[in-house]
């Protein structure tokens, strides 16, 4: 029997139009609209202003590899191991940065180019990050 991926609440609050945008395949960060503070994780206020205005901003998709673990130990039965979970800054918003895993052990350096690809699982799409080939 195959145990099914722990998979993200796509209909949250805060979080539905980042997942509705990766539906699409475009990868989303939220902005303030009153200072234009870049807001990741999302949230309902600013942490800078504490406005309450906030808006969906696309954003290239292209990003750096900030730092990486390679996961030997099995914590759940639908994540296989080993895996590399990948923690990636985003070119356009370096304060911004995103988690991805890949299958199997990588051989990867730090600044490593990096792009977004969306992986189709059941009905929700997560956006994944792999290298950028030479």
């Amino acid at each position: 029997m195959t145990e099914q991926r722990v998979l993200p609440l796509t209909t949250d609050h805060d979080t539905a139009p980042f997942w509705a945008a990766a539906a699409e395949e475009r990868l989303v960060v939220q902005h303030c609209d009153d200072c234009d503070l870049p807001i990741h994780l999302p949230r309902g206020v600013c942490p800078r202003c504490h406005g309450e205005r906030t808006s969906w901003r696309e954003v290239r998709g292209a990003g750096r590899l900030h730092s990486w673990t390679v996961v030997e130990h099995q914590v759940h039965p639908g994540h296989p191991t080993p895996y590399t979970s990948v923690l990636v800054e985003l070119e356009d918003l370096p304060s911004v940065r995103f988690l991805g895993s890949l299958p199997g052990r990588l051989d990867l350096e730090i600044d490593q180019p990096m792009t977004v690809r969306f992986e189709r699982v059941g009905d929700t799409t997560l956006p994944q990050w792999e290298p950028v080939s030479s």
